[in-house]
């Protein structure tokens, strides 16, 4: 007889303020039973764009705005099954997860500044599938009550939402090789700190420097549908991984 495989367990885990690796000392939870399926929804935002020149009535350009990928999955929760760690109420298990969905305010915040608490980045990570993004939507229901009235059994929606990205999983290329590239949802994104401009974290990054050209901002702008490049909302999430001098048309 062959080897038993071991059971992977899926996890929700806390990324730092890059939104690229774990945070240290982060939350992270263990799913008590898998899932049965992940639906994974790709995006994009039509957006219109003005036509140059004097000439009179064109219509405006379909231009794709900053798309987005989201994952819609089901997790359930029972205290009276192996995994419970001893709880008496299944919501001492659920209240971890829901914590992905409680916005924290940043480091250094005080009542007189403009910060804005945001939730955490979250990985959902199960074997070969990796998904960052956000929590965005979290529906629990209570199904299951002991006679004193404690719930017992829980069922956990959650909807995941980050940027768009479709390539095929590392190493599951269908030559048996490693696929080029990251999961699908995993490139990251980079979050706006308080008082942030659009030109300034385009230039930390090294967008669009090339021959001697100053970094092109512009393009990440329409790219992420940023009207005021000097007017970010601490927390807001922009993609900067954009080639150099590329622009939309």
């Amino acid at each position: 007889m062959g080897e038993a495989t071991a059971l992977v367990k899926a996890r929700l885990v806390e990324l730092d303020a890059s939104f690229r690796s774990p945070a240290p000392g982060g939350l992270s939870v263990e799913v008590q039973f898998n899932p049965e399926t992940l639906k994974v929804t790709y995006q994009n935002r039509p957006q219109e764009q003005k036509s140059t020149g004097d000439q009179r009535g064109n219509s405006p350009r379909q231009v794709m705005g900053a798309g987005s990928t989201k994952l819609a999955l089901q997790l359930w929760f029972d205290v009276n099954s192996p995994g419970a760690g001893g709880e008496r109420d299944v919501r001492a298990l659920t209240s971890k997860v829901a914590r992905f969905m409680l916005p924290a305010s940043p480091a250094g915040a005080s009542a007189t500044t403009a910060d804005r608490p945001a939730p955490p980045g979250v990985r959902f990570t199960w074997g070969t599938f990796t998904f960052d993004g956000l929590m965005d939507s979290l529906d629990e229901t209570l199904d299951f009550f002991s006679p004193d009235g404690r719930p017992l059994r829980a069922t956990l929606n959650i909807g995941l939402s980050g940027q768009l990205e479709i390539v095929p999983p590392t190493g599951g290329g269908p030559d048996g090789g490693a696929a080029a590239g990251p999961t699908a949802g995993t490139r990251p994104l980079s979050a706006a700190t308080a008082g942030a401009t659009l030109p300034a974290l385009a230039a930390a990054a090294g967008v669009g420097v090339a021959a001697g050209a100053g970094p092109d901002w512009q393009s990440v702008a329409s790219a992420n549908g940023i009207e005021n490049p000097r007017l970010l909302a601490p927390g807001q999430l922009i993609d900067l991984n954009l080639s150099a001098g590329v622009r939309l048309p």
